[in-house]
Parts: structure tokens; C-alpha cells; sequence
């Protein structure tokens, strides 16, 4: 057990106490879990820090990188699921960090079934506040975005089907999102190849009529397997790669995608500025704006300042299975690291097994980082 773990403070108690007097029951998952979601589900950073392990079965088990998952996974098993309920939690997640230890503490909460998501959002972050404030930290930089906005614009935009599932996926990848705008920059430049327009015809016909075509091509030329993939899965990674490689997308798109993944501000702000490019670009993103504007006032009922809030569409956390708001507290000063950092991942729980869909929401506090502002400030 490490020091951290050992020495968990009385204020990390205290706050666990208020989130459980706040209707959030103490969640205690085990520490071995199994790996499957985690490998499947979070992000590049979680996914290559994973402590893993096989047991005699032959099942692939993981020490708990972090209490998301886990927690969900606990309530999907119960006898609640898919009825509101809401989690609370303060335990060691396991981690390779490079030269820091490797097991720290998280605490946090995780609210599931609320079909009132706005309002859930907001007292997610009034919570994430408290958790700053027990350390008498009240001077703190709110970042915060939203996913399903991004989601909405693009499927505003009627991209083709490639197009539409690489930027999304690739929208928590920054470095990968920039890569696919300067790769979408230059593949609409003049010059492009010859055979553009073939490419841009498969990109835009029914994704499984392309495929049986280039299928059919594949075999008549006499392609087998290759590297143990079928005819079919070569067939299926060329259409992608050749889709990318022709760009299809319109230059109006590009330029929509690149006006919107500059907004930010205060959420007030950053909602007339959606409207004005969503009314410019003839998209009809109401519904996602609508649920922004919503949350921003159910932040202002909770008494948090929005005009302190900072928004940005281009915000994300690096964790797949966000869908919508999502939001890190940071020190001011601490550009990198966060203190208190969640979000909305209500696709999570049909993933991990759910018959119906679930809405869900939460955050978790870096009991380390705060831990150590609180000794600075003592």
C-alpha cells in the first residue's frame, strides 16, 4: 500500500460524506476487474497504462485503472438498473505513469437513469465544485465542452459514411482530429488524382453495395487472403483508405467544421455563436444548442458564474465513451493536469450490456493533485 493510499485525508472523508448526504450511496467495486471494457471502451491513455493479468480460465483481468466502468458495471448488475441511482466512491485505481506511482487515490460520483440531463449536468459540476472548495480552493479555471454537438454538426452535414465515423471517433483524439482537417485541407485542393471521381462515387454510394463491388473486383482478380484477413476485410479496409485518400467532402463542409471547431467563450456566448453559424450554414443543430442552453441555466440556478465557465466545441477529454457534456476544474496556472474532470457517457451503459439505453453522468477528483494543494496551502 503506498502512502497515498495510506494516508487518505480527513477531507477526503469529509467530502465523501456530503456527496453521500447529497443521495450519492458509497459504491466499493473490486480491484480486479475484467479487462474486455476497458480495452474496448476508454481511451488510448487508459488502454495502454493497464495493469494486466490473466486468471486460470483464461480471462483477461486488469487492475481497475479508474472507478467509471466499474461502478457502472456494479449497477447494471443490480437490482436498480436502469432506475435513477446515484454513486459514490473513494478508492485506489491502478495506473502506469511513468515515474509517478502507479496506484493512486480517486474518489468521485456517478449518476445513472436521470432523464433530466440538463439539470444532472449542472449538479455534476456544482458537486466537482464542492470537491475543489474542501480544499479552499475557490479560485478555479472550469473548462468545459460538449461532444453531442459535435456529433450533431456532423451529422447535419450528411458527410459520407467514412468521413462520418473517422471524425467522430477521432474527435477525443486531438492530434488524429488534426490530422483528418489538414488531410481534408489538402485532399480538396486542385490537383487531386486522376481517379477522384471513382473514389468519390464509392465514398457516396450505399456502404454495402461499395463493398460487394470492390468485393467482387478483389476476387476476380484472383486476391485471397492476405495476412490471415478475407477478401472481404481487405476489400472493406481499401474502401475506407481509398475514401479518406479522395477527401469527398465538400469544401463548405471543411470550412463549416473548422468555423465551429473555433468557437469558444462563455457558454452564453458560445450559444448565440452556434446559432449565427448553424443559421449561416443552414444546419439545423437546435436540438443539441437547445440542451446547452438548458444546462447553462441550470449551472446559474446552482449559483456557478457562468460568465466564468470557459466553453469550447474543441473540447474533449480523451475517453471514448463521452457523448456529451464534458468538463475538467483545473488550478489556475495548471494548463495540463486536472483536478476534478467528468462528463456525460450515456452510450456506455448499452455498451457494458444494457438492454435499453441509460443516461449517464459523473466526474472523478484527483485526490493526489488536490491533496497536494491543500499542504501548500496549510
Amino acid at each position: 500500500m503506498t502512502s497515498t493510499t495510506a494516508g487518505s485525508a480527513a477531507w477526503t472523508d469529509a467530502l465523501l460524506s456530503s456527496f453521500v448526504q447529497a443521495g450519492y450511496i458509497r459504491a466499493e467495486p473490486a480491484i480486479l476487474q475484467p479487462a474486455e471494457p476497458f480495452l474496448d471502451l476508454s481511451g488510448e491513455d487508459i488502454r495502454k497504462s493497464l495493469y494486466l493479468t490473466t486468471d486460470p480460465g483464461g480471462e483477461e483481468l486488469c487492475l481497475r485503472p479508474d472507478l467509471t466502468i466499474p461502478v457502472a458495471c456494479d449497477y447494471l448488475r443490480s437490482g436498480r438498473a436502469g432506475q435513477p441511482a446515484g454513486f459514490s466512491y473513494l478508492g485506489p485505481v491502478f495506473r502506469y505513469r511513468g515515474g509517478r506511482s502507479n496506484e493512486f487515490l480517486q474518489a468521485g460520483i456517478e449518476s445513472f437513469g436521470r432523464q433530466d440531463r440538463a439539470a444532472a449536468d449542472a449538479e455534476m459540476l456544482a458537486l466537482a465544485l464542492q470537491a475543489t472548495s474542501a480544499v479552499g480552493l475557490t479560485d478555479v479555471e472550469i473548462r468545459t465542452g460538449d461532444v453531442a454537438l459535435f456529433n450533431a454538426l456532423i451529422d447535419a452535414l450528411g458527410l459520407y459514411p467514412v468521413w462520418r465515423r473517422r471524425l467522430i471517433k477521432d474527435f477525443n483524439r486531438k492530434v488524429s482530429l488534426a490530422e483528418d482537417i489538414e488531410r481534408l485541407t489538402l485532399a480538396t485542393a486542385p490537383g487531386r488524382n486522376e481517379y477522384e471521381g471513382v473514389l468519390a462515387a464509392l465514398a457516396g454510394s450505399d456502404r454495402k453495395a461499395a463493398l460487394a463491388l470492390v468485393t467482387d473486383l478483389m476476387s476476380i482478380a484472383g486476391t485471397t487472403n492476405v495476412g490471415g484477413r478475407t477478401v472481404a476485410e481487405i476489400a472493406d479496409r481499401f474502401l475506407e483508405q481509398s475514401t479518406l485518400k479522395g477527401g469527398a467532402l465538400p469544401r463548405d463542409a471543411l470550412k463549416t467544421i473548422k468555423q465551429f471547431l473555433a468557437i469558444s467563450g462563455d457558454p452564453d456566448d458560445a450559444v448565440a455563436q452556434l446559432r449565427a453559424l448553424a443559421e449561416e450554414a443552414k444546419l439545423d443543430l437546435a436540438t443539441a444548442i437547445d440542451q446547452l442552453e438548458s444546462r447553462v441555466g441550470f449551472m446559474a440556478a446552482r449559483g456557478i458564474d457562468t460568465k466564468t465557465v470557459r466553453f469550447a466545441t474543441s473540447f474533449g477529454r480523451g475517453l471514448d465513451y463521452y457523448t456529451g457534456f464534458e468538463f475538467e476544474l483545473h488550478s489556475k496556472g495548471n494548463g495540463v493536469e486536472p483536478l476534478v474532470a467528468g462528463g456525460r457517457y450515456d452510450g456506455l451503459m448499452t455498451q457494458l450490456g444494457s438492454a435499453t439505453p441509460i443516461p449517464a453522468v459523473g466526474f472523478s477528483v484527483w485526490v493526489e493533485a488536490l491533496s497536494g494543494l491543500k499542504r501548500s496551502a496549510s
